[in-house]
């Protein structure tokens, strides 16, 4: 028996549907939350970690062409871009030449296939939300589907709890709010729950890379590929060193009491050991969220926890609605699915080029991304044409919101290959053919456009 809370959730997802393997999960994590457990990861039980490089590794084109084979490849995919003003898939956001976040990542791997004479199935883990605007934009690529293998499969979702009592939240007025998404963690129960762990492992697929679909850096390469299959790992992140960007945001570390590496969030972070995760010295690496596992490896894992692999709790509290804070104060049970490195006994970490990690959270990477900075070839990968990725940070008053940003660069994004940072202050449109060079701030109190052609600089 469980709580009054518990069995009222498990009720209301059996009623919506959802996969037992999800509601299992979902009582576990709901258990832990109820006995008091935070998730917390204080400083003094890990130390820093290091990494070998990918730069340096030695691996043969006969391993990777062998290990690519042999790869799957998974996108999450359920984000909306709600931050972004967005309301359906952010990974059909246009990138270049009319060309999606789903266009390009498409398009690499059917290139990919060509080059190594390879399957290289590409699933999307979609929401609800996103399946079907998802699908549409892909029924373009008839030769995208590999037979015996679906195009998606679905994430779990789950009760959103009152923080007060732990109890379901029940919001008639806007039913959608009583539930989120379980983080990312959910890659391993929704993957267990469909039986696409099963059939992948029968159609005689190795390993699988997951990553997220708006990062067009994390591109299936068969080098990395190669490296993963002949370490022996059962479980790699690909980690780059923290930059500036990346102070606020986890990091990897070693736990001290069994030598284990793990990932700890932000939110796993206490108040008091806030200063030394964004100590860049200290903690130098983040993660890419491109994880590569071995199939046989997880189903195992899986299977000796009974379908739960036991990541650790994030408690998210937030408002019910984000857009207005007098709502009631809420929890969301989730995990991450980068800390299932923990899970696993000889896992490992690999530096990786910043060119593998290209995420675009904001419309300030929106913009990096649209711009000069990246070219894009015949192979559809990004190759950085910049000698480094300019720092953007645009008044979110007028540029947060895509449908206000493209307002105000008509005519596409302005040169920032020679840009070291561009912060804008103000409402202030870009005519065509503007050049970014060096550091530059621009600030008004009025609406300003800047002429065509025109070369702002630090000089």
């Amino acid at each position: 028996m469980g709580s009054a809370g518990l069995n009222r959730a498990r009720d209301k997802m059996a009623a919506a549907g959802v996969d037992e393997v999800a509601i299992e999960t979902f009582a576990h994590y709901f258990r832990l939350l109820e006995h008091g457990e935070t998730g917390m990861i204080p400083e003094s039980s890990i130390e820093p970690v290091d990494m070998e490089s990918l730069a340096t590794v030695a691996v043969s084109d006969e391993d990777a062409a062998a290990a690519i084979r042999t790869t799957a490849v998974i996108k999450l995919n359920g984000g909306l871009g709600t931050s972004m003003g967005m309301d359906r898939a952010k990974s059909l956001l246009c990138v270049r030449r009319g060309l999606s976040f789903l266009d390009i990542i498409a398009r690499q791997v059917l290139h990919l296939r060509k080059e190594y004479a390879a399957t290289l199935p590409l699933i999307f883990m979609n929401s609800f939300r996103t399946s079907a605007d998802t699908m549409a934009a892909l029924a373009r690529y008839a030769d995208l589907p590999v037979d015996g293998l679906p195009l998606e499969f679905l994430q779990n979702k789950e009760p959103r709890l009152l923080a007060k009592d732990l109890s379901p939240v029940s919001w008639p007025k806007d039913p959608d709010l009583e539930w989120c998404p379980p983080g990312h963690g959910d890659v391993y129960t929704a993957l267990r729950g469909t039986g696409l762990l099963e059939r992948l492992i029968e159609a005689g697929y190795e390993r699988v890379l997951v990553s997220n679909s708006d990062n067009l850096g994390a591109v299936p390469e068969a080098r990395v590929a190669g490296w993963f299959a002949t370490s022996g790992a059962p479980f790699a992140i690909e980690a780059v060193r923290r930059t500036p960007s990346d102070r606020k945001g986890g990091h990897f570390a070693r736990r001290k009491i069994d030598g284990r590496i793990v990932l700890r969030e932000t939110a796993q972070t206490p108040d008091a050991d806030k200063e030394a995760l964004t100590d860049l010295d200290r903690h130098k690496f983040c993660s890419t969220n491109n994880l590569w596992f071995d199939l046989a490896a997880m189903k195992n894992a899986l299977d000796v926890r009974q379908g739960i692999l036991g990541l650790p709790l994030i408690r998210n509290v937030k408002s019910l609605d984000p857009g207005d804070p007098s709502t009631p104060e809420v929890i969301q049970i989730e995990t991450a699915m980068g800390a299932a490195i923990e899970v696993f006994e000889g896992s490992r970490l690999i530096e990786v080029g910043r060119e593998r990690f290209v995420p675009v959270k904001t419309t300030n990477d929106l913009l990096v991304l649209r711009s000069d900075v990246y070219d894009i070839g015949q192979d559809f990968v990004l190759d950085q044409a910049a000698s480094e990725v300019p720092y953007v940070d645009l008044d979110d008053d007028y540029y947060k919101l895509v449908g206000e940003f493209d307002k105000r660069f008509p005519d596409g994004a302005p040169s920032m290959k020679k840009a070291s940072s561009l912060r804008v202050e103000g409402d202030w449109t870009f005519a065509h053919g503007v050049q970014v060079v060096g550091d530059v701030n621009l600030e008004a109190t009025s609406a300003q456009r800047i002429d065509a052609d025109t070369l702002l600089s630090d000089g």
